[in-house]
C-alpha cells in the first residue's frame, strides 16, 4: 500500500473513534430508591394530628380533662402519643396509642379504657387508621 492510501486509512480510522465517542449512548435503567423501612411514623404522625385536631382544637368536651403528649421520635422504634391529665405533661399517661415498626397495628392502653370514652376512642382511632381524617363517625 502507498503512504497516501495509509493516511488516508488512518485518517478515516481516527475519525469513525472519535465519531463512537460522540454518539449518545443509551441512558443508564434507573436504580429504584432504596425501600424505606417502615417505623410506624408516618401513620402514628397522621393519627397524631388527626387526635390532636378533632379532640383538642375544636374543644370537644369529651377531652377537655386531658392533654396530647406526641412522642413520635421514639428510640425504641413505637412512635406513639399519650392523653394526660390537662396540663400535666409529665403525669403518668391516661391513654397510650402506640404504631409498631413494620405493622400497621395500633396498640391502645391505658386506664381511660375503661370508661365511658371507651367507644369513641376505638371507633375514631380505627376509622383514622383506616384512613379517614373526619372529626365525626
Amino acid at each position: 500500500m502507498n503512504a497516501a492510501r495509509l493516511s488516508t486509512l488512518g485518517f478515516a480510522l481516527a475519525a469513525l473513534l472519535v465519531a463512537g465517542g460522540c454518539a449518545s449512548r443509551a441512558p443508564a435503567p434507573e436504580k429504584p430508591a432504596p425501600r424505606r423501612a417502615d417505623t410506624g411514623l408516618d401513620r402514628m404522625e397522621r393519627l397524631t394530628l388527626t387526635a390532636n385536631r378533632c379532640w383538642f382544637k375544636s374543644k370537644d368536651p369529651a377531652f377537655a380533662s386531658y392533654s396530647i403528649a406526641p412522642e413520635l421520635s421514639s428510640f425504641s422504634g413505637r412512635p406513639r402519643f399519650l392523653l394526660v391529665p390537662r396540663g400535666r405533661l409529665e403525669a403518668r399517661p391516661l391513654l397510650v396509642v402506640e404504631g409498631a415498626a413494620g405493622s400497621t397495628d395500633v396498640a391502645t392502653y391505658g386506664p381511660l379504657l375503661d370508661t365511658a370514652l371507651r367507644a369513641r376512642l376505638e371507633g375514631d382511632l380505627a376509622r383514622w387508621r383506616a384512613g379517614s381524617t373526619a372529626c365525626d363517625a
